[in-house]
């Protein structure tokens, strides 16, 4: 009998997962390593013991109910089951407890397994989480979207029209004036050139907003200088910018794009929600790997809500890194300020990339409807 014994502690010890094997009173007679790990407690003080005895008395009241379901029904029971770890975490197991026969049939005990799926649950959550995410990025997206093109119908139609149509009420006016006095004539012409040179700033300015033309025929360096400007001109706080040039010369039109928006993001949500009084902007070559740090002085945030709140302008600039190769985090407390970090791998443009323009197609700008 005891070299059974030992046999069947040696084959329940080769088990990783928890394994024990108990009589039809619930009361343990081997217990593996593992199970001994799990339960924290010593195989003297669980051999001949009842689960209520060395579990929680919570815990011991489910293991008895369960293991007489076993006897009484003789059919197998698999089940999964959360309770506190070692640490206080909640970690997952699925069970499983199978009786035990004699050579007659009869059942004379039960036999269990638990395998911790703890790490399993943690990624079937996470993609949950992430699912909805997306769903929720998509469905912003496209309310984004439809917010852009709504501004820009009012805008081709308010501006561009207005002056558009001063053009050819002035042209009519000529059309019907031939024998105008040369003074009159020149002062409406005068006024027809002021109304071209409005329209040619307002279709510059919508296509500005749309992407800007510095961003494809200077670069990286120029565009961000002229964001941070623009930026610190028109919410009046000072924007630095600590780029050296050469950063540009590492990275593709793609690399540059997204980091070119992420930047023009995060400068939207500081002056936004932020209320700073000074924003800096640097980026950095490093291993191959371009650091990108947005910086304000503002009154800062709670990063653990945001995360797990509807933070949508914060999971487009994450997703925006992540789509090459990147990592991106953001760096918050309340009345500390925030700082955003993006690292994104610098892809040098090939031969062919410089010598065959690459037509990209702009990603829509969100500078007007992003949040934090």
């Amino acid at each position: 009998m005891e070299t059974h014994g030992e046999l069947h502690r040696a084959i329940l010890n080769n088990i990783p997962d928890q394994a024990w094997l108990k009589d039809t009173e619930s009361r343990y007679i081997l217990v593996n390593e593992a199970f001994l790990v799990a339960c924290g407690r010593t195989e003297a003080e669980i051999i001949g013991n009842t689960p209520d005895k060395v579990w929680s008395s919570e815990w011991g009241k489910v293991y008895l109910a369960t293991d007489r379901a076993v006897v009484a029904s003789g059919v197998r029971r698999r089940y999964e089951e959360s309770r506190p770890g070692a640490d206080g975490t909640p970690r997952w197991f699925d069970t499983v407890k199978m009786p035990v026969r004699d050579a007659a049939g009869g059942i004379v005990g039960t036999v269990g397994i638990s395998r911790d799926i703890t790490d399993r649950k943690r990624a079937e959550t996470a993609l949950l989480d992430s699912r909805a995410q997306l769903r929720q990025l998509s469905a912003y997206l496209q309310t984004v979207r439809e917010a852009e093109r709504t501004r820009l119908s009012r805008e081709l139609h308010d501006e561009l029209g207005q002056w558009l149509g001063g053009l050819r009420l002035g042209l009519n006016y000529l059309d019907a004036q031939p024998g105008a006095a040369p003074a009159d004539q020149s002062a409406h012409l005068q006024m027809l050139k002021h109304l071209v040179d409005e329209t040619i700033d307002a279709v510059h300015r919508i296509a500005a907003d749309l992407r800007p033309a510095v961003l494809d025929e200077l670069g990286l360096h120029a565009a961000l200088e002229w964001l941070t400007e623009s930026f610190a001109q028109h919410h009046g706080l000072p924007c630095d910018l600590a780029m050296p040039e050469a950063v540009t010369a590492s990275l593709d039109s793609e690399c540059s794009t997204a980091i070119f928006r992420i930047v023009q993001e995060s400068l939207t949500n500081a002056s936004r929600h932020g209320q700073p009084s000074h924003v800096r902007v640097s980026l950095d070559l490093r291993d191959g790997i371009c650091h990108v740090s947005i910086a304000d002085d503002g009154r800062g945030m709670d990063t653990a809500r945001a995360a797990h709140g509807q933070r949508l302008g914060l999971m487009g600039m994450r997703e925006r890194a992540l789509m090459l190769g990147g990592a991106f985090e953001i760096e918050s407390a309340p009345g500390q300020g925030t700082r955003v970090r993006v690292r994104i791998p610098a892809r040098a443009p090939t031969t062919a990339d410089t010598a065959n323009v690459v037509s990209v197609t702009s990603l829509t700008n969100t500078t007007n409807e992003t949040e934090w």
